[in-house]
């Protein structure tokens, strides 16, 4: 999620068309296209495998400051805690943040190939690496906490966070889990236009399942097999209808930028930003906000800053703000953390490549999408689709984007282009034996049911 930091207050908004023109100012001339890749993982105890806490010897704070010290990242503190870190641009730029259970999150730069992406990547897991075995821990890169309760899962001090925590028990049932216990693989990607806006996020969120299905890998929790293997997605089916799903509405005429803020406007608020601290607006409506109404600001009109903070509030598979994220994978090893990125990139930053998704998707209705969906948690690319399965979606949509990388033709320093990382995506699409199957047979074998083995085998 977002780290919000102190700076210069915005303008207040004057009219509805300032939040189109906001999101519409994201729009890039191809050449200008980058990749920002995000990626979480849980930090433990090597000791013990207990999860980290923030503060004390060892704690999330102390990786925090220990990444300071030794790399020179500038901390961002909130209340007198220190909550993010600021990468120097001359060091690819981006941050280190924390999720709500205190899953360490790299939010990279801002980069023009997968062989950069690979390299930010790298870096990072050799810098966690260097830190963790100095302290006494490791971290685990899977979609969903394999051991501990939520009650056993630590909380980190972030203002909105408790904002969230007391909201999402209103809303869903498994609001709680998806912030405490969950991580992902995230995909920033840009477009050129309005049109090119649209036709992206149609395809990107037709086949976010997909991508789900190849990346699954959460089928244990408390310790135990839970059914599923993306127990993550099916979190998320789960944590706020207003705010997530796959936005039917974006596939109807007239989709574009004002629909899209029609859509955000709707979306239930959490907070304000205001002199460092927020301002708990749970379930408030900005629409309201615009107008004055809101009895906590009485007579205040929000700002884009404002706008912004709430637009990172909204949780739909593929989310929009001025470039489009993929939201949809559960996070993984280094490999899964650079192929996901890839599937994406090839699909949607090759024009013949965009038309041949676009042809993949066409047809496909409502209902279907919804259901595929549905049915990937518990069997991703086993999932019943059409005449076939999901498997078979992914090997055509994993072919496109393979050609729609190999026309990059982005070459590293030896000569290779970014086709290279899609193999391990193309190895499960074909074998159809995901992560998350891995992990059962493993679990239900070798291990003899002793989810303690994960930690050894999944480290990041």
């Amino acid at each position: 999620m977002s780290t919000r930091q102190d700076g210069p207050d915005s303008p207040p908004i004057s009219s509805r068309d300032e939040l189109a023109a906001w999101l519409e100012a994201g729009c890039k001339p191809a050449d200008r296209w980058v990749i920002g890749t995000e990626h979480e993982k849980f930090g433990f105890r090597l000791e013990d495998l207990a999860p980290i806490p923030y503060e004390g010897e060892g704690g999330v704070r102390h990786v925090l400051d220990e990444m300071t010290r030794r790399y020179g990242y500038r901390p961002v503190v909130e209340g007198g805690n220190v909550i993010a870190l600021v990468i120097p641009d001359d060091q690819g730029g981006g941050t280190v943040s924390l999720e709500p259970g205190g899953q360490l999150e790299l939010s990279g730069g801002m980069l023009k190939t997968l062989h950069e992406t690979a390299a930010e990547v790298e870096r990072h897991a050799s810098e966690v690496h260097e830190i963790g075995r100095d302290l006494g821990i490791g971290f685990l890169g899977l979609g969903f906490s394999p051991l501990w309760s939520r009650a056993a899962t630590p909380v980190m001090p972030k203002g909105r966070y408790g904002i969230m925590t007391r909201y999402m028990p209103k809303v869903g049932r498994l609001g709680l889990d998806m912030m405490y216990r969950s991580a992902t693989v995230q995909v920033n990607l840009d477009f050129a236009s309005e049109a090119d806006m649209v036709r992206k996020l149609r395809v990107s969120l037709a086949l976010q399942p997909v991508a789900s299905a190849l990346a699954a890998n959460s089928p244990l929790s408390e310790g135990r097999i839970n059914g599923f293997k993306t127990f993550r997605c099916e979190v998320w089916r789960f944590t706020d209808p207003d705010r997530t799903g796959l936005l039917p509405f974006a596939f109807e005429e007239g989709m574009g930028f004002e629909r899209y803020v029609d859509y955000a406007l709707d979306v239930p608020m959490y907070f304000a930003f205001r002199e460092g601290r927020y301002i708990d607006l749970a379930g408030r409506s900005f629409r309201d906000f615009l107008e004055g109404r809101l009895e906590e600001l009485p007579g205040e009109r929000p700002s884009i800053d404002d706008w912004a903070d709430h637009v990172s509030t909204i949780f739909p598979e593929v989310r929009m703000k001025r470039f489009l994220e993929m939201r949809g994978a559960d996070a993984g090893g280094k490999l899964r953390t650079i192929e996901i990125p890839a599937f994406w990139v090839g699909l949607l930053y090759d024009s013949i490549a965009l038309d041949e998704a676009c042809e993949l998707i066409k047809g496909w209705s409502a209902v279907e999408r919804h259901e595929m969906r549905r049915d990937i948690p518990r069997l991703a690319l086993d999932a019943p689709f059409r005449h076939g399965r999901v498997g078979d979606i992914a090997r055509e949509a994993l072919a496109i984007a393979r050609r729609g990388l190999a026309r990059r033709a982005r070459l590293n320093a030896a000569g290779e282009d970014e086709t290279r990382y899609l193999q391990g995506l193309e190895e499960i699409a074909e074998t159809g034996v995901t992560d998350a199957d891995r992990l059962i047979h493993d679990f239900c074998g070798e291990w003899n049911g002793d989810v303690r083995r994960v930690f050894a085998d999944r480290i990041f």
